[in-house]
C-alpha cells in the first residue's frame, strides 16, 4: 500500500469518527554509506525509514499518533490513539493546522541519479589512493562516501496537499599525518554530486590541515582579540540557535524574549535564515506545519527583527508564522528551527582582518559544546585548538586551551566579519554559515 492509499483510509476512518480538523504527515528517508580504511572497505550501511505522523485536533486539544505500518488496520487505530490522546490532555493552549498558501517557491531537485553501493565503494577507494600519494608524511586514512534521499508530504483537512523529494551526497576524508614520534590528524568533506567533487583538492585541504597541527603548543593565557574561523562560528551557532526559537523565549529559556526592535548585537551582525540558500545541499519550499519559508533577517545590523515562529507560538504573540515549524522526526511533536542560519559576510578578506588584529589568537575548531555550553544562560568554556596571530598573520599552531565567554555578549562584541562565508558540515535539516569574526573581550586559558 502506498501512501496515497494510506491516507484516504486514514481520512475516511477520521471523517467517520467524527473528526474535521486533522492532518497526515509523512516523511521518508534512504541513507547509504561506505567506509573505507587503508585499501580495504571496513563497513557499508544501508537504512530506510518510512513513517507516519497523524494528528487531529479533539475539542480544542492536539492528539498525535504515529506509525510505520500501512494497512487499512493501522489507519484506523491512528485515528483512535489520536482520540485517546486528544481525550487526556489538560493544556488550554490554542492549536492551529495551516491553510494552503497562494503560492510556494520553486526549488531546485538534484538532477543527478543515486549512486550505487559500487559507485561509492569505488568513489571512497579512489580517495584512499589519491590522499596516500598526496604527501610522504601521511601514514593513515579513512574516508566515508554517502548518500542522502529525502521525501516529505503534508495533507490536512483544509487542503494542504504538498510533496518535496531530494537527495545529496557527499564525503568525509580523515588523515593522519606523522613526522618521527609526533602524529596529528584532520579531515576535509564535501557535500555535493561525487562527479563535481576534486579528490585532489580534498585531499591536499585535510593533509594540509593535519601538518600544521604537527607541531602545535598550548596556547599562552591571557586576553586577546579572537578570531573565529567559519568552523567554530559553526559549532556556536549550532549551540546557541535555540535563542531565537519563540517557544523558548515563551517558556523563559532565552533572555530574547520582548527584545523583537532592540539591539542586541554590534552594527556589524546580519543574521540571516534564508530556506533558499544555494550554498546548501537542499532548499525547502515549506516547513513541518505546510506554512511557505521564506528568507529573513533574524538580527540585521545588530537589531533583533523577529524570532522564529510556528503557528501555535505565532498566535501567542500576537504575529504571523516565519514558517520554521520542524519536526525531528515524523513521529516528534512540532517545534522550531531554523534553516540556513548564517552570518552575513563582510568586506574584508580574511586576510585583511588578521591584519587590522595585529596580534590575537585564531580559532580554528571547539570542542565539548554538550558539556561546556549552556544555550539558556549563554555561556561556555569550550576547549579549543587554532593559531597564534602575530603581526596580522596566522603563526604557530596552538592546542588544549579554553575560551570562555558568554553567546549573548559575544554576539555584542564582534567587531568585525569578513567575507568568506562557509557552510560546513550540515546539521541534519539545519544549516550553519559563517564568515571568520573577529570578537573582543574573551579570555583565553592555556598555559
Amino acid at each position: 500500500m502506498n501512501f496515497k492509499e494510506f491516507a484516504d483510509l486514514v481520512v475516511a476512518a477520521a471523517k467517520n469518527a467524527g473528526l474535521t480538523e486533522y492532518e497526515l504527515y509523512h516523511s521518508g528517508s534512504e541513507s547509504t554509506s561506505v567506509s573505507t580504511f587503508g585499501n580495504e572497505v571496513k563497513s557499508f550501511s544501508s537504512s530506510v525509514t518510512d513513517g507516519i505522523c497523524f494528528r487531529a485536533i479533539v475539542n480544542g486539544k492536539m492528539g498525535y499518533a504515529a506509525t510505520e505500518e500501512l494497512s487499512a488496520d493501522s489507519a484506523k487505530r491512528l485515528v483512535e490513539v489520536v482520540m485517546d490522546n486528544a481525550a487526556s490532555l489538560e493544556s488550554e493552549e490554542k492549536v492551529f493546522l495551516a491553510k494552503p498558501a497562494p503560492a510556494y517557491a520553486s526549488v531546485e531537485e538534484n538532477p543527478n541519479p543515486v549512486p550505487s553501493p559500487a559507485e561509492l565503494t569505488d568513489f571512497a577507494l579512489k580517495m584512499q589512493s589519491v590522499v596516500a600519494q598526496t604527501d610522504p608524511m601521511v601514514k593513515m586514512s579513512e574516508t566515508q562516501v554517502f548518500t542522502d534521499g529525502m521525501s516529505l508530504d503534508i495533507i490536512n483537512s483544509n487542503g494542504v496537499n504538498l510533496h518535496y523529494q531530494n537527495h545529496n551526497d557527499g564525503m568525509f576524508s580523515n588523515v593522519i599525518v606523522a613526522e618521527g614520534e609526533v602524529m596529528s590528524d584532520d579531515f576535509a568533506f564535501e557535500v555535493k554530486p561525487l562527479k563535481d567533487i576534486d579528490l585532489k583538492d580534498v585531499a591536499a585541504k585535510a593533509v594540509d590541515k593535519a601538518k600544521k597541527k604537527l607541531s602545535a603548543d598550548v596556547a599562552p593565557t591571557g586576553a586577546y582579540p579572537v578570531v573565529f574561523a567559519p568552523g567554530a562560528v559553526h559549532s556556536l551557532l549550532g549551540t546557541f540557535s535555540s535563542i531565537f526559537s519563540s517557544e523558548n523565549t515563551q517558556k523563559g529559556l532565552s533572555r530574547l524574549g520582548g527584545q523583537v526592535g532592540t539591539k542586541i548585537a554590534s552594527d556589524k551582525v546580519t543574521l540571516v535564515d534564508d530556506p533558499f540558500c544555494k550554498d546548501v545541499p537542499l532548499q525547502m519550499p515549506f516547513d513541518d506545519e505546510g506554512m511557505p519559508t521564506a528568507k529573513k533577517n533574524v538580527i540585521e545590523n545588530g537589531e533583533l527583527k523577529t524570532l522564529l515562529y510556528n503557528l501555535k507560538t505565532a498566535a501567542v504573540d500576537g504575529v504571523a508564522s516565519t514558517g520554521n515549524a520542524h519536526k525531528g522526526s515524523y513521529a516528534s511533536k512540532v517545534g522550531i528551527a531554523p534553516f540556513s542560519m548564517y552570518i552575513a559576510p563582510g568586506i574584508l578578506s580574511e586576510d585583511e582582518l588578521l591584519a587590522q588584529v595585529g596580534n590575537g589568537v585564531y580559532i580554528e575548531s571547539l570542542g565539548g559544546m554538550h558539556a561546556g555550553a549552556n544555550p539558556i544562560s549563554g555561556d561556555f568554556s569550550l576547549q579549543s585548538s587554532g593559531f597564534m596571530i602575530e603581526n596580522g598573520v596566522k603563526t604557530t599552531a596552538v592546542k588544549s586551551f579554553t575560551v570562555a565567554g558568554n553567546f549573548y555578549s559575544l554576539l555584542q562584541n564582534i567587531t568585525e566579519v569578513a567575507s568568506n562565508l562557509k557552510f560546513p558540515m550540515p546539521m541534519g535539516s539545519t544549516n550553519f554559515g559563517s564568515p571568520s569574526i573577529r570578537v573582543d573581550g574573551l579570555t583565553i586559558a592555556g598555559k
